[in-house]
């Protein structure tokens, strides 16, 4: 019966898009470690050393932006210790003893990347650099960041007693991924300009959003620059095009004069991901997945529900997607209600990419000694 009822569902092969597969390609990129991440399913479309442990200048910045909107309030006053006001360019130049709120010094952090608004939003969260820092590398540990170790809160070089100042590619696209998904943090990455007073209104400052990329490139979301003479020029930003939202990532692209080539190591990531690659909605046809036997249950068989969701898949144009359902001949009671008999996968390129369960609708009762008992009293009874 259950063979039947699965002959009749669509399992069989599907073929997304008719192109033919694009093979791996080397491409030209002056950065000496990059990566292209899709944002939601954290694959990658195209590395290059991209877990090589290398410094990152000023893009460390989206941590230290990221924890701040986590952990304070928007509204806060922080006040400039000694230490801010003595950091080096580029810097918004505070002084020691002014106050500014919270959510002034973070459009000056990651517009013009200002190095002293770094360590004043730092020790005002947590006290200290020091301290600051190691609640960063935990939560960067726990996005996934295996290989991200922060001395500084501005990404100036720096060591500490566990390393260097330094991160890899595939940590700062993880990274980037979690940000993009606050919403504080896009709107301050986003902004073109913002002006804003020291809290005594004395000062006035205007910052310039130094990402390019917002003005010249389709669908750019976000986005930092970075540079110091160890580092070169960096870029870890966030793109979304044809229904893909990338994560682009360039390292050591470059030194000076060549400021533009980490925008064009940028271009060519994100076109190549667009040529080469798509999102894709697959729906199962479940219609026909209705019900399942039971051994030894009061009742015979048992309704089953599939939730009828469509998948969002990446795939490389080219790529086959099979739908393939797993069921067994029957089931023995008891069988909870919700309980799971089996599972729909999506498989590309076979590997299984995505599954939904298939499961009891009903609760099904077993036949036990007390069912059979109750069975002969009552035929008992009856006569």
């Amino acid at each position: 019966m259950v063979r039947r009822i699965i002959s009749f569902i669509l399992l069989f092969g599907v073929l997304m898009g008719s192109c033919v597969t694009t093979e791996a390609q080397e491409l030209k990129l002056y950065g000496k470690a990059a990566i292209l991440m899709d944002a939601e399913s954290g694959t990658v479309l195209y590395k290059k050393a991209e877990k090589t442990v290398m410094p990152n200048a000023s893009t460390t910045k989206i941590m230290t932006c990221l924890y701040i909107l986590e952990h304070c309030d928007l509204d806060d006053v922080a006040k400039v210790s000694k230490n801010a006001a003595s950091q080096p360019r580029v810097r918004l130049g505070v002084r020691e003893g002014e106050s500014y709120k919270v959510r002034d010094l973070l459009y000056g952090l990651m517009l013009e990347s200002y190095n002293d608004c770094a360590v004043v939003l730092a020790e005002h969260a947590e006290g200290s650099v020091e301290a600051f820092e190691k609640k960063v590398n935990e939560k960067a540990k726990k996005l996934g960041a295996a290989n991200t170790h922060f001395v500084t809160p501005n990404g100036l070089d720096g060591t500490d007693s566990e390393g260097a100042h330094g991160t890899t590619a595939y940590d700062l696209a993880k990274l980037m991924s979690y940000c993009i998904k606050n919403k504080d943090f896009l709107t301050i990455t986003r902004q073109k300009s913002y002006s804003f007073r020291d809290v005594s209104g004395k000062r006035t400052f205007t910052c310039q959003n130094h990402n390019a990329l917002l003005s010249s490139m389709e669908g750019a979301i976000s986005g930092k620059t970075g540079y110091t003479s160890k580092a070169g020029y960096c870029y870890v930003g966030a793109v979304k095009q044809n229904q893909m939202k990338l994560i682009v990532v360039t390292l050591a692209s470059g030194w000076p004069p060549h400021k533009t080539y980490k925008w064009a190591d940028v271009r060519t990531l994100v076109n190549y991901g667009v040529e080469n690659y798509e999102k894709r909605e697959v729906q199962a046809d479940t219609s026909k997945i209705t019900r399942l036997p039971v051994s030894n249950g009061i009742e015979g068989s048992v309704a089953l529900k599939v939730k009828d969701k469509k998948i969002k898949f990446l795939l490389k144009k080219g790529d086959q997607v099979k739908i393939k359902c797993s069921l067994p001949e029957r089931v023995k009671a008891p069988v909870k209600k919700g309980e799971k008999v089996g599972e729909i996968r999506f498989m590309v390129n076979g590997v299984c990419m995505a599954s939904l369960p298939v499961r009891a609708q009903n609760r099904v009762v077993e036949k036990d000694f007390w069912w059979y008992l109750g069975g002969t009293i009552k035929e008992f009874c009856f006569f």
